[in-house]
C-alpha cells in the first residue's frame, strides 16, 4: 500500500499493527527475479504500481527510483532503522550489495511515513526490515541470450543456544556475466554476504557484511548520446548493524551502518584515462547511526525517530570544484498520535509533530506535518480515509556540488536546501482478500535540483534549480484468489515547472515523466508447483525533445516456473516481451529482449 496509518502501539492493538504490517509487505509485482541477472533490491520495484524505476540498461546494473512524480535523488533506502545514503549522488542510492533474499519485502513510506522515518529523501523512503534466519539452501544456475551467464547460492542455518537465545548465520555469493541487448552492453557482477542473527522473545539483532563488484557499459548511459560507449564500475562496501526490541508499550529500533563506494566512470571506454580530470573516478565514504520507535504516555502514543550521518568525498579526479568534501548530518522527528475508538469500531487517529534537518555545511530546517485518518474496522476488512499534510527538506550531492560549472556535467554550488510541500488525500480498504487506495496529492518543489539541456551548450548538462507544482492521482488495487493474484494501478501526473532566468529547453529528469502510468500483475498458478508470473507496464511519456522514438511504450515482463517447495526447479523468463524500444532517459537506448532458463534446487 501507498500509506499507512500509524496506529496506537498499545498492548490491545498489537493484533491490528500485525495485519496491517502484512497487508503493506505483500508482493506487488509477479516476478522478483529477472532475465538479465542475479535479484537485486531493484528487481522488485521494475513494475512496483507506486514506485518507479528508471534504469540505464539492465535494471541491476543501474537504476533510478522515483515516486509521485519525484527526481531519483528524493527517494531514500532504509534498512531497518537506518537510511544508507550516497552523498555523491543519488543515481547511487539503489546500490545495496544486500542479497534481498535476506530481507522482507520492501514498504513504500511516503507522506508524513517519510517525513518521521525517512533521512535526507523529500519524497519517499523504501524500507526493508531483516528477515528471520531458517535453515535453508539454494544453488541457482541460468543461461540466456546475449552470452548471458549467472548462477548464485545461499546457504542459511540456525540453532537454539545455552542462553535460549536463536543463533542464525547465512551467506550468499552471486555473479553474472553477459554481453547485453546492445552493442557495449555488456556486464559483469559479483555480490557476496554474510549475516548472522540473534533472535529472542520479542527481540532481533542482526549483523550484516554485504560487498558488491558492478562493471557495466551502456551506450549514452548518463550523457544520452547513443554514440559514446559509456561504462561504470563501482565497488560497494557496506556493514551493517540493527536491533530491535518490541516492549510492552511500543518498540525501540536501532542501527549503525558504514558504506563505501568507489566509482570509476567513462563516458567513453575506446579511451584510456586514469587519475587526472575527465576520469571521473572518485571514492567515498559515509558513516551512520539511526534509531527509531514508539511508545504510550499521557494519553498519546509517541512515535520517533533520528539519524546522525556523516560523510567524506575521499577522492575525486573531477569533483574539486565545490566548498567542501565532507558534511555532517542530524535529522530528529517527533509525532505524538492520539487515537480515539467510537461506536461502530470506528477508529480516528491524528497526527501531528515535527522533523528536524541540520548539516554543519547547510544549517537547519524545522518541517511541520499533520495527519489524520478515520477506520471503519470490520469482520472482513479496514476501510479508512486519510488527510495528510507533510513538509520536508534534503540537500544535493557532490556531484551538483562539486563539479566543473561548464564541461559534460556543469555543477553549481550555490545550490542548497531543497524543500517540498506535500498534501495527499486518501481512501482506502484492507481487506484478507482484496485491498485497494486511491490517492489524489500536491506537492510544491522549491529549489529542486534538476538535469537540465540547452541548445546553445548540446554537449553538456546543468545542475539547475527548479521550483514545481506537481499534480497527481494514484489507484491501486490487488485481488486474491486461490490461484490467482492480481495487482493493477493507474497513476496520473502533471506538472509546471520554474527554471527562473536559467536557459533550458528541455529537463533529463524532473520534466522526464509519465502523464499517463498503468502496471498490472499476474500470478496464476495452474497446476502443482508450475506458475505463470506476467507483469506488464504502459505509459504515456511528456513529450522530450531529446527522446528518440515514441513517448508511449508497453514493457513486460514473462516467466513460467516450476517452483516446488524444495528440490529441483525451472524458470522460463523473459524481460522486455515485446521488444519496445522506449527510452527511459531522453537518448538513450532502450534495454532489448532477454531471454534466460536457470535451475534451482532448494533445501
Amino acid at each position: 500500500m501507498i500509506f499507512v496509518p500509524i496506529t496506537s502501539v498499545v498492548a490491545q492493538e498489537e493484533e491490528q499493527q500485525e495485519l496491517t504490517e502484512i497487508t503493506v509487505t505483500a508482493a506487488r509485482v509477479a516476478n522478483e527475479r529477472p532475465a538479465g541477472t542475479y535479484a537485486s533490491v531493484a528487481t522488485a520495484l521494475r513494475f512496483d504500481p507506486v514506485t518507479e524505476l528508471q534504469s540505464r540498461g539492465l535494471p541491476e546494473g543501474q537504476a533510478d527510483v522515483t515516486v509521485r512524480g519525484g527526481l531519483f535523488e528524493n527517494t531514500g533506502f532504509k534498512a531497518g532503522a537506518v537510511t544508507i545514503m550516497d552523498p555523491q549522488t543519488g543515481h547511487y542510492v539503489a546500490e545495496l550489495p544486500i542479497d534481498p533474499d535476506f530481507l522482507d519485502m520492501p514498504r513504500l513510506l511516503t507522506g508524513v511515513d517519510n517525513a518521521v522515518a525517512g533521512f535526507n529523501s523529500n519524497i519517499a523512503t523504501v524500507e526493508y526490515a531483516f528477515r528471520e534466519i531458517e535453515e535453508s539452501g539454494e544453488i541457482l544456475l541460468g543461461a540466456g541470450s546475449d552470452n548471458l551467464r549467472f548462477q548464485s547460492i545461499r546457504l542459511a542455518n540456525s540453532a537454539r543456544a545455552s542462553s535460549g537465545r536463536d543463533i542464525g548465520y547465512a551467506m550468499s555469493a552471486a555473479g553474472s556475466r553477459g554481453d547485453g541487448t546492445v552493442e557495449n552492453g555488456d556486464h559483469e557482477f559479483s555480490r557476496f554476504n554474510v549475516h548472522v542473527q540473534l533472535g529472542g522473545e520479542r527481540q532481533q539483532t542482526d549483523f550484516l557484511l554485504s560487498y558488491q563488484d558492478k562493471f557495466y557499459g551502456w551506450p549514452g548511459a548518463y550523457t544520452g548520446f547513443a554514440s559514446l560507449p559509456e561504462t561504470d564500475h563501482t565497488k560497494t562496501a557496506l556493514l551493517l548493524g540493527n536491533h530491535r526490541v518490541e516492549t510492552g508499550n511500543g518498540f525501540f529500533e536501532v542501527g549503525a551502518f558504514y558504506r563505501r563506494l568507489e566509482d570509476d566512470y567513462d563516458f567513453n571506454r575506446t579511451t584510456n584515462e586514469s587519475g587526472a580530470p575527465g576520469s571521473f573516478d572518485h571514492e567515498t565514504r559515509v558513516l551512520g547511526a539511526g534509531f527509531r520507535g514508539a511508545l504510550s504516555g499521557g494519553g498519546l502514543d509517541w512515535h520517533y525517530a533520528g539519524q546522525l550521518a556523516s560523510d567524506e568525498l575521499v577522492f575525486s579526479t573531477d569533483l574539486t570544484e565545490g566548498d567542501f568534501t565532507s558534511r555532517d548530518y542530524v535529522s530528529l522527528s517527533l509525532v505524538p498520535t492520539w487515537t480515539r475508538t467510537g461506536a461502530g469500531a470506528r477508529e480516528l487517529i491524528l497526527r501531528f509533530g515535527a522533523s528536524v534537518d541540520w548539516t554543519n555545511r547547510d544549517g537547519g530546517e524545522v518541517s511541520p506535518l499533520l495527519g489524520a485518518t478515520l477506520r471503519f474496522a470490520g469482520r472482513a476488512a479496514t476501510p479508512y480515509l486519510s488527510f495528510e499534510y507533510a513538509e520536508t527538506s534534503q540537500v544535493p550531492g557532490y556531484t551538483v556540488l562539486n563539479s566543473r560549472p561548464a564541461g559534460l556535467f556543469g555543477g553549481n554550488a550555490g545550490l542548497g536546501r531543497e524543500k517540498a510541500r506535500q498534501l495527499a488525500l486518501s481512501a482506502g480498504r484492507d481487506g484478507e482478500n482484496w485491498d485497494g487506495k486511491v490517492t489524489v496529492f500536491y506537492r510544491a518543489d522549491d529549489d529542486l535540483v534538476d538535469w537540465t539541456f540547452a541548445t546553445g551548450a548540446p554537449f553538456a548538462r546543468q545542475a539547475n534549480a527548479v521550483d514545481i507544482d506537481v499534480l497527481g492521482a494514484e489507484i491501486f488495487a490487488r485481488r486474491r484468489w486461490e490461484e490467482f493474484d492480481v495487482v493493477g494501478s493507474y497513476t496520473y501526473l502533471d506538472k509546471d515547472a520554474d527554471y527562473g532566468s536559467a536557459v533550458v529547453d528541455a529537463s533529463f529528469y524532473a520534466l522526464n515523466f509519465a502523464t499517463h502510468r498503468a502496471t498490472l500483475a499476474l500470478r496464476y498458478r495452474f497446476a502443482s508447483d508450475f506458475e505463470l508470473r506476467w507483469d506488464n507496464e504502459y505509459r504515456r511519456q511528456r513529450d522530450n525533445p531529446l527522446r528518440d522514438g515514441s513517448d508511449e511504450a508497453l514493457l513486460s515482463s514473462l516467466a513460467l516456473a516450476w517452483d516446488p517447495q524444495g528440490g529441483f526447479g525451472l524458470a522460463l523468463t523473459a524481460d522486455n516481451l515485446t521488444d519496445d524500444d522506449y527510452q527511459q532517459f531522453p537518448g538513450t537506448p532502450a534495454v532489448g529482449r532477454q531471454l534466460s532458463l536457470s535451475a534451482s534446487y532448494q533445501w
